[in-house]
């Protein structure tokens, strides 16, 4: 039971927080101007050529490419749908649509045949979680250094499509669609992606459909994390941003502080994969 001045102390806080949103809202229209010119800088910073992207038929690449669009010439975006037999038909389906709604140029490079001898290079035994683990992120890699071969020999720069939601828990492998030159969403949590791609028009098709990674059948984000994206989010802001304690996040959002405490804790986890390798001090 909470005593009376903590209880006080807790309506006070929420009641601060309820002068605003949650998730403070943005203007679609600036943040991909926004984003659009910050493109448009990094290819002139970098004296590229234009830009090498990877489609999935899902909501962050669609609405990635789309602003891409806006920053550059199609005829200087290359995007590469690259297909396993886990993907799914309607998410190639998708990611072929926004393509040629956009009129960029489009590869499909079918990763099937890549991934294969990989099986043979690894006889030490492990369970069959870290297998399936091993397997996904070899697939994130592989389509990782063909988005690169593509850009290398084109002069390009390898757009990124993750955004804020996944770099704050981790969700993204490391070298492998973490991988990539700039990240144009990298600071829109998930909801905010939704809310840019529905300002650009993106089918309502891919703007409601389970957002999905493609590792393995039946794969999903939100079931592999746990929690819904919307609420992810929330956490996220409180957390982060708001700094809150974690029993005022868990009292605003009706959740548990254990929830809280998982997601802090998968934040942690993460730094590594968003920060430098670590060097030891010599001098």
């Amino acid at each position: 039971m909470l005593t009376l001045n903590l209880q006080n102390y807790i309506n006070k806080v929420m009641s601060m927080q309820e002068k605003s949103k949650i998730l403070p809202p943005i203007n679609p229209e600036k943040t991909v101007e926004t984003i659009s010119n910050f493109i448009k800088n990094k290819i002139d910073e970098s004296k590229t050529e234009g830009l090498v992207i990877g489609l999935s038929g899902g909501l962050d690449s669609s609405t990635a490419v789309t602003i891409s669009v806006k920053a550059t010439d199609k005829i200087n975006i290359l995007g590469l749908i690259m297909p396993s037999k886990t993907t799914s038909q309607e998410d190639l389906e998708d990611a072929i649509t926004v393509s040629e709604h956009l009129g960029i140029e489009t590869e499909i490079i079918n990763i099937d045949n890549l991934i294969k001898p990989f099986g043979d290079l690894c006889i030490h035994s492990a369970n069959e979680q870290y297998n399936q683990l091993a397997n996904a992120n070899l697939k994130a890699r592989i389509r990782m250094m063909i988005l690169y071969y593509h850009a290398n020999s084109m002069n390009r720069l390898v757009v990124g499509t993750g955004n804020l939601s996944e770099l704050l828990v981790g969700y993204f492998t490391k070298y492998g669609d973490g991988g990539v030159d700039i990240l144009p969403l990298g600071d829109l949590y998930k909801t905010d992606v939704k809310n840019i791609a529905t300002h650009l028009k993106i089918p309502d098709k891919i703007l409601n459909k389970a957002p999905t990674a493609g590792l393995w059948a039946g794969q999903t984000d939100e079931d592999e994390l746990g929690i819904k994206y919307h609420l992810l989010d929330r956490i996220l802001y409180l957390t982060t941003t708001e700094k809150l304690e974690d029993y005022i996040i868990a009292e605003k959002l009706k959740i548990s502080q254990k929830e809280v405490l998982r997601i802090k804790n998968m934040i942690k986890s993460a730094n590594h994969k968003i920060t430098p390798p670590p060097v030891p001090k010599i001098r």
